[in-house]
């Protein structure tokens, strides 16, 4: 970051702009009433800055219009508002579901964002199957059964539904191969099921193995090993040694599974740890999963937020926004208590039903598993910043072998992919100070170049020229004022001078010649990685040393791209290949459709017909045959 930049963030607004902020604010008071509800503070593009609740939207937007009080950040803030939208609610904890709920939909610049929100994976003991499977579910909860996690990670779910299936002999096939097995699969085999599907097991015991299952996942795993060891021993005495091997083998595979936790809480069952580290104008916050006494594993997260941004805020947002496609456990622990407590906890209890607290342990198991936490925290943090400390070294490397005059925060890189023309994709992605920010990355379906296959295939120079037009058309359009971190720099394309011409012209059609930095990279001689040549409009083609880490860098930008426009590619190709082109001929039904195939053999063969040839298929009159040639052919 350079001083300009530093100046930019510290300073406050210039005069002018923030009392037009106020004005526009003023404007909307004497319409607001005294209700709760949600406001959004919106730019002159319809970007929004901010989304707030309010117990009371007329008091809360009225603090707003004495600036002088308020930090730099919410100036600035106000200075860019051009306008407003308000949504009433009948009460303050609506409000705040509502809150979280927008900021993470439309992630406005000023509000603490959580910018990796992926679902967890939990285990699922379906519900509507007389021998109900075991298996791993993502996403809503909405089919019937008994859900359990989260888990942290899908590696924890799979051990764990392992060890279930060794223990409890749980199913994990689909109805429809349960419904249709005719002997014992291989899972029964490797005594990992009780082949309910041939009626190895009654519909009664094996609803006892189901319910000593769910009674496992809900912490009572010590009564369920008590339960197999006497079973155990009674076998043995028995002389039934086969039976008590396979309890045995039951509960090896039981203690395995438990030895994994390598820490827990004692006396609490279900339970959130949230630990709160900040340092270098960043965050960190360390979350373990606790559920039926047992520890589901711990995930790191790096909310985005203005470095004036208290702790409480900090955390208050975050927990408002990780709860709102979850639900959350009975008891969260934290380091920090975050702000508006009572109205949280409040919130959180009405979305699951159930009574829900945010404490702050000052000693015991508790404050000792939050220290655990905290420096994971501490630590996770730490690896961040030294990554971000190279990535930014990385940066302007790359910004001085090129003589940039410029600092490097966002860089985009441009590729294409198809199939002889066919399925093509253009693929944008970004890096920044932080990594590759996958957030932004972009695909393009091609609409234009490509789509007629010549004897080449697809025309990867109009492909570029329609990316890089479609893109900064756009971008020119929704911000011409560039103030919203949307604008890269640098753009780099995948090619030679051919590519970088065409990112040039499009640049001069856009009237953004000199303002936006261009860089090819053309592949070695026998396409051999670390022979590279990078061109630069107006200048020769050069090289950089073979073991230059900036060369490692564009290297590393120009794979990400490769792997993000293949990989989109190949799903765009696979979609189209399911697609029969027929179904989007209007008027052409069922029986049309079978006469043409039957006669030409594919979908494709119609495509390529004459006109003459579609007339002579059985049921399709010259009119018909009209529109199908012209559905095909429609420059003809």
């Amino acid at each position: 970051m350079n001083e300009d930049q530093i100046t930019m963030r510290t300073q406050p607004p210039a005069g002018g702009r923030l009392a037009t902020g106020v004005e526009v604010i003023k404007r909307y008071l004497a319409k607001l009433g005294t209700s709760p509800g949600v406001y959004r503070m919106l730019t002159h593009a319809g970007d929004v800055l901010y989304v707030g609740k309010a117990n009371n939207l007329r008091n809360r937007v009225a603090s707003y219009t004495r600036p002088a009080k308020l930090p730099i950040r919410i100036q600035r803030m106000i200075a860019q508002t051009e306008t407003m939208e308000f949504i009433v609610t009948h009460t303050e904890v609506e409000a705040l579901l509502l809150e979280n709920n927008l900021i993470k939909k439309l992630k406005p610049r000023y509000n603490v964002l959580l910018r990796d929100d992926k679902t967890f994976a939990d285990i699922l003991i379906t519900g509507d199957h007389d021998y109900p499977q075991v298996i791993k579910h993502r996403g809503s909860r909405d089919q019937k059964g008994d859900y359990f996690g989260p888990f942290a990670s899908a590696a924890a779910v799979n051990r764990t539904i392992t060890a279930l299936q060794r223990t409890f002999l749980l199913r994990n096939c689909s109805d429809g191969v349960f419904a249709h097995r005719t002997r014992p699969c291989l899972q029964y085999q490797i005594k990992r099921c009780s082949a309910p599907c041939v009626d190895f097991i009654s519909r009664e015991d094996y609803a006892v193995t189901v319910a000593q299952a769910k009674a496992f996942l809900q912490g009572r795993g010590s009564e369920i090993h008590a339960g197999l060891a006497k079973k155990m021993q009674e076998a043995s005495d028995d002389l039934n040694f086969e039976k008590a091997a396979e309890y045995r083998d039951r509960i090896q595979a039981l203690a395995q599974i438990q030895s994994h936790q390598d820490i827990n809480m004692a006396g609490v069952s279900d339970a959130d740890v949230m630990a709160l580290y900040f340092e270098g104008g960043q965050t960190c916050i360390q979350v373990f999963f606790f559920r039926g006494g047992r520890n589901n594993g711990n995930r790191s997260y790096f909310p985005s937020h203005d470095k004036q941004v208290e702790p409480g805020t900090v955390l208050a947002s975050f927990i408002g926004q990780f709860y709102d496609n979850k639900p959350s456990p009975p008891l969260i622990l934290t380091n920090v208590l975050p702000d508006e407590q009572a109205l949280l906890e409040e919130a959180l209890s009405q979305r699951v039903g159930r009574k829900v607290q945010i404490i702050k342990p000052a000693r015991g198991d508790k404050r000792k598993m939050l220290d655990h936490a905290l420096n994971n925290a501490r630590d996770a943090l730490g690896r961040k910043l030294a990554e971000s400390a190279s990535q930014r070294k990385l940066l302007d490397g790359l910004a001085e072998k090129l003589r940039l005059d410029t600092v490097l925060n966002r860089v985009e890189v441009y590729d294409n992919s198809h199939n002889q023309g066919s399925s093509a994709i253009g693929a944008m992605i970004v890096a920044g100070p932080d990594g590759f920010m996958k957030n932004a990355y972009r695909k393009f379906n091609i609409k234009t170049a490509g789509k007629a296959v010549g004897e080449h295939g697809g025309d990867d120079y109009q492909m570029m020229r329609e990316v890089l037009t479609r893109r900064f058309s756009r971008a020119i359009k929704e911000n011409p004022d560039r103030d919203d971190g949307s604008w890269p720099e640098l753009v780099i394309v995948d090619g030679g001078a051919g590519q970088l011409a065409v990112a040039e012209e499009v640049f001069e059609e856009l009237g953004l010649t000199g303002e936006i930095a261009l860089l090819g990279v053309a592949k070695g001689p026998e396409r051999n990685a670390g022979r590279e040549r990078l061109h630069l409009p107006g200048k020769a083609p050069f090289m950089l040393e073979p073991r230059d880490p900036v060369l490692y860098f564009i290297q590393r930008l120009r794979d990400e791209s490769h792997r993000f426009a293949i990989g989109t590619h190949r799903t765009k190709r696979k979609k189209d290949m399911a697609v029969n082109p027929l179904d989007e001929i209007p008027g052409i039904g069922a029986k049309r459709k079978k006469a043409l195939l039957m006669h030409f053999g594919s979908a494709k063969a119609v495509t390529r017909a004459g006109l003459a040839d579609l007339e002579k298929v059985e049921g399709i009159s010259q009119a018909v045959a009209k529109k199908i040639y012209g559905f095909f052919h429609p420059d003809s």
